[in-house]
C-alpha cells in the first residue's frame, strides 16, 4: 500500500507544483481586475465600443500658468470640485486627497485636478496659498480656476459629477463631495465619496489596479 501510495504522489505532485507556480507568474503579471467605464456610450459601425471621454480644456493653476487637456494625457488621475472658503465637506475631502498625494506624488504618470467651483474667489494666489496649507511642493497636485461657464460645463458634462441643470451664471452653484477617477485614455473609471475614509482606500486601490492594467498592457504589448 505504501508503495502504491508513493507512486501516486509521484505522478500527481510534479503538476501540483507547476499549476500553483504557474498560478502565482500569471497573478503576477496580470491585472487581478478591471475598472468598469462609466458615462454614455456609443457602437461605432464596425462594433467597437466608444466611451465617454472628458472633452478637451483650458484653466490656469496656482501659479498663474495655463493647464489643459494636453497635460494630462498619458496620465491617471483624480479630480474634485471644491472651494476654497467651504467649511463644511471640502475639508474634509482635501484631507483625504493629501493621503492620496503623499502616495503618489512622486509617480510622473499621476495627477490629481481640483477646480474650483468659485472663480471669482479662488484667484491662483488664493489657490496656492491653499495649495500649500494641504502640502502640496509639486505639480502632481494641480489647482484649476477660470471661467464659471466652463468650469461648470466641464463638471456636469465633462466629468459628470452633477446631474443638476445649470448654465453657470451667477446663481448656479455646484456642490458635490463625489471625486472622479479617470484613465490614461481620459475614460471615467470610479466614483467615490470624498468624505469618506473607506471610500477614498478603495481610490487608491483603484489607481493601483489601473496602473498594474497598463504594465501588463505595456509588457504584452513592447
Amino acid at each position: 500500500m505504501n508503495l502504491k501510495f508513493n507512486y501516486y504522489w509521484l505522478f500527481v505532485l510534479p503538476p501540483l507544483i507547476f499549476g500553483v507556480w504557474l498560478l502565482s507568474k500569471t497573478s503576477e503579471n496580470k491585472p487581478l481586475r478591471y475598472l468598469p467605464y462609466y458615462g454614455p456610450k456609443n457602437w461605432s459601425k464596425s462594433g467597437d465600443t466608444n466611451y465617454h471621454s472628458i472633452p478637451a480644456f483650458l484653466f490656469t493653476n496656482q501659479n498663474k500658468v495655463t493647464f489643459s487637456s494636453k497635460d494630462v494625457k498619458d496620465k491617471i488621475y483624480v479630480c474634485e470640485y471644491f472651494f476654497s472658503t467651504c467649511k463644511s465637506i471640502c475639508p474634509i475631502m482635501n484631507k483625504n486627497l493629501e493621503k492620496v498625494y503623499q502616495l503618489f506624488k512622486n509617480d510622473a504618470d499621476f495627477l490629481i485636478l481640483s477646480h474650483t467651483v468659485d472663480p471669482e474667489t479662488d484667484s491662483s494666489e488664493v489657490l496656492l496659498n491653499y495649495a500649500k496649507m494641504h502640502g502640496v511642493n509639486n505639480q502632481q497636485w494641480q489647482f484649476l480656476t477660470g471661467s464659471k461657464q466652463d468650469l461648470y460645463t466641464l463638471a456636469r458634462k465633462g466629468y459628470l459629477l452633477s446631474a443638476d441643470e445649470g448654465n453657470g451664471g451667477a446663481e448656479d452653484f455646484i456642490h458635490t463631495q463625489n471625486f472622479a477617477l479617470i484613465d490614461k485614455n481620459g475614460h471615467i473609471r470610479g466614483y467615490y465619496d470624498g468624505t469618506d475614509s473607506l471610500e477614498v482606500k478603495r481610490l487608491i486601490i483603484d489607481i493601483n489596479v489601473l496602473k498594474q492594467a497598463y504594465a501588463f498592457q505595456n509588457k504584452s504589448n513592447p
